[in-house]
């Protein structure tokens, strides 16, 4: 042999201790992507690291409440949900009256999320401390805003590669020990992949069924991966102002139709004007509130001089994100549904007075605890929740809100056999029943 044994062995380990040491590098960068992405979806709507917004500043704070005399994990418990923490711990419930507004829960966040997302918090320099430029105000209209989560598909790719050479390491290992160790001149002659063809031939009813089970698991996975296509259950994006449904909906009883004033009348809800926001804001302008720098970002949006209280006629529009999507070849009539249909808003995007950031597509799970819900079991957004849906609600047909319904309640009448078949199975006529599940329906 050109090189020893001894010096294999040496060689191996090296590389095998290099993967090691790249893998925990590579997992501390995957925790603190994950702590980056866990922090712009959940809490850069309201709270920044090191300055106010709508809420306090987040970096150092698992410090302050323990200096402050919170018990052990209530700050965990904070973030679950606010009352119960409030409720459990003397310093939490003194936290509660600092912000007027109140905090959103996240009962799916883990201990491991909350300190991903504090640890990334932790971990970010003090704007301007490197002797770069001053940060922004976070009330200043030309503040970047967040941007989306990235996807981490990269972090996967090294860590699968990573396992790669560590089981290509210990294999090779292995190899040179079985040399070392045998008399047999023959099989220091086999290559890697004799070796791997001879092995996998003495253990072949293993291998075979081995290769069954993860081909089936690949198309299972395949299939699944398919279904799961499009559904977008619990998205939540950032959005360029801060709007806490909770306050204008809830604390301030706004009705929704008041900005989404197209809602009974068109298909789409429509998104407010900023001359909505302004019917409010010009004499409301949160000054020496954590909020006065949104409603600055209103006032650059409108062209509004608050010293002057005139127009200048300088706008900035607001450039949405769109939270709900629906595909292209799919028709929804918010105006049906609302009028005709009678339901509510909270059917399908869950308690607005309850929500501090702007609405997400909810999952089914959470829209199924809303008292007055019809319960679904089908992902939120399917064809099978929609399906789901009309195949449970009732209509209202005659109530004389739809001449189309009346027209049908009139026919109805007219043959009670007819009816009787509508109200014998469950004592109402369904969506589905007047023709709620033809395709033409809801797709063009």
């Amino acid at each position: 042999m050109e090189i020893s044994n001894i010096q294999s062995l040496k060689r191996i380990k090296s590389l095998a201790f290099a993967a090691i040491t790249f893998s925990i590098a590579a997992f501390s960068n995957f925790a603190s992507a994950q702590g980056e992405g866990l922090f712009k979806a959940k809490c850069a709507t309201c709270h920044m690291p090191h300055k106010a917004s709508t809420g306090p500043k987040l970096s150092g704070v698992r410090a302050k409440w323990a200096a402050g005399g919170a018990k052990e994990g209530s700050i965990y418990q904070w973030v679950n949900n606010w009352q119960t923490a409030a409720a459990n711990d003397p310093y939490a419930a003194e936290v509660s009256k600092v912000m007027p507004s109140a905090m959103s829960a996240f009962p799916d966040l883990k201990k491991e999320d909350i300190d991903a997302i504090l640890d990334w918090v932790d971990a970010q320099p003090v704007p301007g401390a490197d002797g770069g430029t001053t940060a922004k105000n976070p009330g200043d209209p030309t503040t970047p805003t967040p941007v989306e989560e990235e996807s981490n598909s990269w972090v996967w790719l090294i860590m699968g590669v990573i396992f790669v050479v560590v089981i290509m390491a210990v294999g090779g290992v292995r190899r040179q020990l079985k040399i070392a160790t045998s008399d047999d001149e023959e099989a220091e002659k086999m290559t890697y992949g004799e070796e791997l063809r001879a092995l996998a031939w003495k253990y072949r009813l293993q291998v075979g069924l081995v290769s069954l089970v993860v081909v089936i698991s690949v198309i299972v996975a395949l299939f699944q991966s398919l279904y799961s296509i499009n559904i977008m259950e619990g998205y939540q994006p950032s959005q360029p102002i801060a709007f806490p449904h909770a306050q204008h909906a809830g604390i301030n009883g706004i009705d929704c139709k008041y900005c989404h004033n197209t809602v009974t009348k068109s298909k789409s809800a429509s998104i407010p004007s900023v001359n909505v926001c302004m019917n409010c804001h010009k004499q409301i302008d949160g000054e020496g509130k954590p909020w006065a720098g949104q409603i600055k970002k209103i006032y650059a949006a409108a062209g509004w001089d608050k010293a002057g209280m005139k127009y200048t006629g300088k706008t900035n529009p607001i450039v949405w994100n769109k939270v709900h999507v629906l595909p292209e070849h799919v028709y929804f009539n918010h105006s049906q549904h609302v009028v005709v249909g009678g339901l509510d808003c909270k059917q399908c995007h869950g308690d607005m007075t309850q929500m501090t950031e702007t609405a997400m597509v909810q999952p089914v799970e959470e829209l199924n605890k809303i008292e007055g819900n019809i319960k679904l079991t089908r992902k939120t957004l399917t064809m099978g929740w929609c399906i789901e849906c009309h195949g449970k609600k009732d209509v209202a047909i005659g109530n004389g809100k739809n001449a189309y319904y009346d027209e049908i309640h009139r026919r109805l009448k007219k043959d009670p056999k007819l009816y009787a078949q509508y109200l014998n199975n469950d004592g109402k006529v369904t969506v589905n029943e007047l023709g709620g599940w033809e395709c033409a329906k809801c797709h063009y």
